[in-house]
């Protein structure tokens, strides 16, 4: 799913929504159904994306205005008009499928590549100005500022095969199998294309693909390469249906063939999401799953060959490593970017979170998140580059922001806090379905942090990582501590603190300080709180003063 661009940028890429519809450029990196949802009410001109994307999604949705759409091609490099400044597009091939780009966008507000979906390799690295590609042990002359990273596969350890080698497995697959006397493909998907021809040209033979049951595959196929497809359904290679119920199928096309005493039809799928799950399979099947330089056979009798249009987790940090981005941004969910070594050390090598627009961001505590807050805790960072500044001000003029749980990380400098912009985001909560806010402008109740804390005290932010929660609130402030504290840029939380934040009082503490609390106060030269009186011993001094009148 993607994600809304930052605020200050005048384009959108691949989200099609009522925010996005302020953006007065956008941006469609591919063609597939998850990049193109809501483009049918909120689609406007103008949308750059290439000539091919524009043709399969007009046979997607044929209510869509042509005219809306503005061709630019791999390798081409345009210039666009825009009120707060020009910038240029550069669209370079993304490896994913048929028509898909990625986008590096340069001007006033810094430069950005957002990469949609797509499987990195050298020749895609290669399309990139040379400034902006480093080599082993050398940095790039020039960073980019933030790449936008498809990270589908940034938790799995899988090495995946070239997608050459993947499809030569199928061949192989195949020659081991003469006597299967039907072969189902099941590449019905946009990007499997390059599967499906060069099994055609290799054995002879035309596919055929069912018009009435996968009726926008086919028309693809018909669009892109319909020198392979055939309407006979006696032929030995034929397109079969994945998802859902692709496994029931095989048993039954498997069942039908031992019934009539015949030999079974070879099943291939070609996909490397069945190796990257490992939810409730037993360890032989473990097994097979590591193995993937060659094809595997699951219990339902289908052929796996992990054939991916998405990088894999090695790929990922090895083009980190020559672009060497300042910040990182996950497009992907199910994926932060903390996921990646590349982007663990930034974090680790830059902890001095006095940065600018500390006051610009939130923390979403999503409980539900699959990210590990112990190693990996819930982090999003931003720095002083021009973008930063038309943040600042576009930000600070609406209160009602919300947050986002996306991970970004910073490599440049600090520089001193600013003290006039409230505490917002960058991101939306609406898009994720998040309820909880933690802005001091927005709360109602004090809220208890589960693994996170945020300080937030006057306009300063500070963060801190525990393990076990007490909190500490007066007038809207909310400081949680523990006993095993990280603290992060000591000296800047001591000098923050102390001009800011005096805590005169405590609610819900005992008249027991912890001992690591209190070695807490002294270390930022903040007098230790004194608990509040009892309830009893307030009601009896108000009937004292009573007394006395």
């Amino acid at each position: 799913m993607p994600i809304e661009m930052l605020k200050g940028l005048p384009f959108s890429v691949d989200t099609w929504s009522s925010k996005s519809s302020t953006k007065r450029h956008h941006f469609l990196t591919h063609a597939h159904k998850d990049h193109t949802q809501g483009i049918c009410i909120y689609g406007s001109y103008p949308i750059y994306c290439s000539r091919l994307t524009r043709t399969l999604v007009l046979q997607h949705f044929p209510q869509l205005d042509g005219s809306f759409f503005v061709g630019i091609e791999a390798g081409q490099c345009i210039m666009i008009k825009d009120p707060d400044g020009d910038f240029t597009v550069t669209a370079l091939d993304a490896n994913h499928c048929p028509g898909a780009l990625m986008f590096l966008y340069e001007g006033k507000f810094g430069n950005f590549l957002h990469t949609g979906d797509c499987r990195l390799t050298i020749e895609c690295l290669q399309q990139l100005p040379l400034k902006y590609v480093g080599t082993p042990g050398k940095e790039p002359k020039c960073q980019i500022d933030c790449i936008f990273l498809d990270c589908t596969f940034g938790q799995s350890p899988l090495k995946m095969p070239s997608r050459q080698s993947a499809m030569q497995q199928i061949i192989n697959c195949i020659w081991k199998h003469p006597q299967a006397p039907t072969v189902y493909l099941t590449c019905d998907l946009l990007g499997h294309e390059e599967i499906l021809m060069h099994v055609s040209q290799t054995f002879g033979c035309k596919i055929y693909v069912d018009k009435a049951k996968t009726p926008e595959c086919f028309q693809a196929l018909e669009l892109m390469v319909p020198e392979i497809l055939s309407e006979d359904t006696s032929s030995r290679f034929q397109l079969f249906d994945g998802f859902p119920k692709l496994y029931q199928r095989a048993e039954a096309k498997i069942a039908q063939a031992q019934s009539d005493f015949q030999h079974e039809p070879l099943i291939i799928r070609a996909s490397a999401q069945w190796y990257a799950c490992d939810d409730g399979i037993s360890d032989i099947e473990s097994q097979k799953k590591g193995r993937c330089d060659q094809p595997v056979r699951d219990i339902f009798g289908v052929w796996h060959i992990c054939y991916s249009i998405h990088s894999s987790k090695e790929e990922l940090e090895w083009a980190l490593q020559l672009i060497a981005p300042r910040w990182v941004i996950s497009t992907t969910p199910s994926c932060k970017a903390l996921e990646l070594d590349y982007v663990k050390r930034l974090f680790n090598q830059h902890r001095n979170f006095n940065d600018p627009f500390w006051q610009l961001l939130g923390f979403s505590m999503d409980v539900e998140s699959e990210v590990d807050v112990e190693t990996a805790p819930d982090v999003v960072e931003v720095s002083s580059s021009p973008l930063a500044k038309s943040n600042a001000q576009d930000y600070a003029e609406n209160s009602q922001s919300t947050t986002s749980s996306f991970s970004i990380c910073r490599q440049s400098n600090p520089s001193p806090p600013s003290k006039t912009a409230a505490p917002v985001t960058l991101f939306g909560r609406a898009r994720l379905g998040l309820n909880g806010s933690y802005f001091k402008h927005e709360e109602k109740e004090p809220i208890l942090p589960d693994e996170n804390a945020v300080i937030r005290c006057s306009d300063e932010l500070e963060v801190i990582s525990l393990k076990k929660d007490e909190v500490v609130v007066e007038a809207g402030k909310t400081l949680a501590v523990s006993e095993s504290l990280d603290i992060r840029s000591k000296e800047s939380l001591m000098h923050t603190e102390t001009e800011n934040c005096i805590f005169e009082s405590a609610v819900g503490l005992s008249n027991s300080y912890n001992p690591s609390l209190r070695k807490l106060y002294r270390s930022m030269h903040v007098p230790v709180p004194r608990p509040l009186p009892s309830l009893t011993e307030l009601m009896n001094a108000t009937k004292r003063a009573r007394r006395r009148l």
